[in-house]
Order: C-alpha cells, then structure tokens, then sequence
C-alpha cells in the first residue's frame, strides 16, 4: 500500500467514524468535552498507528475498544483530572427538545458510576452492543459485563431518584 492511500483510506474512515467515537467518548466522561476530545485523539492515533494491520477487519470495532480502553486507564491513574460540569451540548438538536436540567442530571448520575459500570452502560445501551461484544472490548466474561450492568443500573437508578444528587 502506498503511503498516500494509506492517508486516504484512514481519511475516509475518519470522517465516517469519529462523530460516534466523540458521542461515546462525551457518555463516558460524563460530558467532559476536552476529556473526550483527548479520548477520540487517543483512538484515532492508535488507529492510524496499526492501520496496516486492521484495515481490513474493520477499524471500526478496534477503536471502540481502544477508546473504552484509554478511558478506563484514564480513571485508574493516580492524579485524577477534576471533572467539570458544562451544559456545553454535544450533539445539535432543535431548540425545545432537550431539557438541560435532565441532561445535566443524567451527566451527574454517570459520575457517580465506577468507570467500568460506565462504560458498561454506554456500551449497551448507547451503542446498542450486546452482551459478547461488550465483553470483548472490556476484555472480560459475558457475566462480567451482566453482573456490572445490573449494578451500574441499580446504582443509576439510586443516584437519579435521591433528591440529595439532584436527581428527582
């Protein structure tokens, strides 16, 4: 492959994909817009970086999972970044439709999560992945993925009806 199609082709794939890695990015940093940014530019280097090598199995799926993978050891390292809160919207809408008040509380609820509860839920139920799908990019078991997915839901569930959180 020459070098020129090389860029093109990661070109192409780019503009066909990083709109998505940024929504999934935004869901798991809780809105953090220059965390998520710095997420996708995680992905999206690691992406170039093996292009040879992934090209054709589909990039798609390999940064997903590098994006999940640099959010988790984002939240593992020792010095944590304070996380923010904004009302920024990442994803236009038409004005009336969203209520700022429920997208901030869904955003502070997804703070409360453990990170992997996390991503476990943006997997799911953003992506619409399944079960073995997410257990792949998490690189665990298929009950793994059940058992963190009930309890990022019951904790969900905790944290949006305490009226001490926000929630309703």
């Amino acid at each position: 492959m020459r070098p020129g199609d090389r860029e093109a082709e990661f070109r192409e794939y780019l503009l066909a994909d990083r709109t998505r890695l940024m929504r999934t990015a935004m869901l798991l940093t809780a809105g953090d817009v220059y965390t998520a940014e710095d997420l996708v530019q995680t992905a999206c280097t690691k992406v170039y970086v093996h292009w040879h090598r992934i090209r054709h199995e589909g990039a798609g799926p390999y940064a997903h999972r590098t994006l999940v993978n640099a959010f988790l050891d984002d939240r593992r390292r020792a010095v944590r970044r304070p996380e923010v809160m904004t009302a920024e919207e990442f994803e236009p809408r038409p004005a009336g439709e969203i209520d700022h008040a429920d997208t901030l509380a869904v955003r502070r609820a997804l703070l409360e999560l453990a990170p992997r509860q996390r991503a476990v839920l943006v997997l799911r139920y953003f992506q619409d992945l399944d079960v073995a799908s997410c257990a792949r990019i998490l690189d665990c078991t298929e009950g793994t993925v059940k058992s963190q997915t009930a309890k990022a839901l019951k904790r969900l569930r905790e944290v949006m009806t305490d009226p001490a959180t926000g929630g309703a």
